[in-house]
């Protein structure tokens, strides 16, 4: 039984008695708690891949700050990681694969990986996550995106403009496609597994979604973006009896909604909002009023602060969550209902967390002009 089941309450645009929050990164070398135990664990990947320690840094900022819910610690890339394509990380330079997939060869020395044995770290971190957090608040799985993934897979790392994976989009689409595609399925298992662990709320990330045109954007990442709407297992709806038990912690019958994330997915909001997915979550190029209006209330909203206003005074974080609260309202006839407060991106490690406490004491404490 949740003890706070608010941002579940959310996603299915119930009824509210304060806006529920988390935040993207809200564990991450910002806490002087989490660089403790990385130095501890020796390296990021060494913590992510240890249940216990993922738990550990999964729970850090609960102890600080009321938040709503937990986010699953670990990385996007776990995916294609076990796909074999050797995850490591440079000092400086973020996340590297020491091979890439830039052929047709290639792709199809691809599978989906075995989620009981190449992921199995990430399901126990799951298992744990959720027995420790004791019913405190609901539990967020994740995945990247099959673009998103594939633009690492491509590239070898990061990137700034693309070109490796975009000239594969131009040149050679049944390639990219032929990605996708393993990619697609991979995420889908990967996020099922997630929930039958545990995991009561699944998120997409679409991270590189906005660097693609208009016509690529819907070519190569919304129509996998709504296949795992559709065919990614929820469990029973909420109210339904629940189906056969996954062991103690992982119920097949908990209803798990789906948020598809991306930066940059402003222009693509109506479609989202149709492709089957709970609830959409938006950076912070689009204000929330206007994201509920064209959104029309098919789905609920996550988002949107600039995760630099966390930079602000505490009383200028406060002015503008105030601010974003209330667009919202505003064009939702009043009500809070149908919406998680978070920010539009990732926080960056030089916050400090006094800042980010302000900030969830202003979006709780809040009261909707005229509620």
């Amino acid at each position: 039984m949740l003890k706070n089941d608010l941002f579940l309450r959310a996603l299915r645009r119930e009824s509210v008695a304060h806006t529920p929050l988390w935040l993207m990164r809200q564990a991450g070398r910002y806490l002087p708690e989490y660089r403790a135990t990385r130095a501890r664990a020796g390296s990021f990947l060494a913590m992510a891949k240890n249940p216990e320690l993922a738990c550990e840094v999964t729970l850090q900022p609960l102890e600080r700050f009321p938040l709503d819910a937990a986010i699953l610690f670990s990385d996007i890339l776990t995916v294609p990681d076990a796909m074999g394509l050797g995850l490591y990380f440079a000092d400086g330079e973020g996340p590297k694969f020491e091979r890439t997939v830039r052929s047709m060869a290639d792709v199809q020395k691809l599978g989906v990986p075995d989620m009981g044995t190449e992921l199995r770290y990430v399901m126990d971190a799951v298992s744990v996550i959720r027995r420790e957090l004791g019913g405190r608040v609901p539990l967020i799985g994740f995945s990247g995106s099959p673009w998103t993934l594939a633009c690492y897979m491509v590239e070898g790392g990061g990137s700034d403009n693309f070109a490796r994976i975009k000239s594969m989009a131009y040149n050679e689409p049944e390639t990219l496609h032929a990605l996708l595609r393993v990619t697609t399925d991979a995420v889908i298992a990967y996020l099922d597994a997630q929930r039958l662990a545990g995991a009561q709320a699944l998120q997409v990330f679409d991270t590189w979604g906005g660097v693609l045109a208009p016509h690529l954007y819907r070519e190569f990442s919304l129509r996998y973006l709504v296949e795992i709407a559709q065919r990614l297992p929820r469990g029973a709806a909420v109210g339904s009896t629940p189906g056969n038990a996954a062991g103690a912690l992982g119920a097949m019958g908990e209803h798990a909604p789906l948020i598809l994330f991306g930066k940059g997915n402003a222009p693509y909001l109506e479609e989202l909002a149709a492709s089957g997915a709970e609830a959409v979550g938006i950076d912070w190029t689009v204000s929330l009023g206007e994201a509920r209006r064209r959104t029309g209330g098919k789905v609920a909203l996550q988002g949107n602060l600039d995760p630099a206003t966390l930079y602000a005074s505490p009383e200028g974080i406060a002015r503008e969550a105030a601010r974003a609260l209330d667009d919202y309202a505003a064009a939702n006839g009043g009500s809070r209902d149908g919406h998680v407060f978070n920010l539009g991106h990732g926080m960056s490690p030089d916050m400090n967390p006094e800042h980010v406490a302000a900030l969830v004491r202003a979006v709780h404490a809040h009261r909707i002009a005229g509620a």
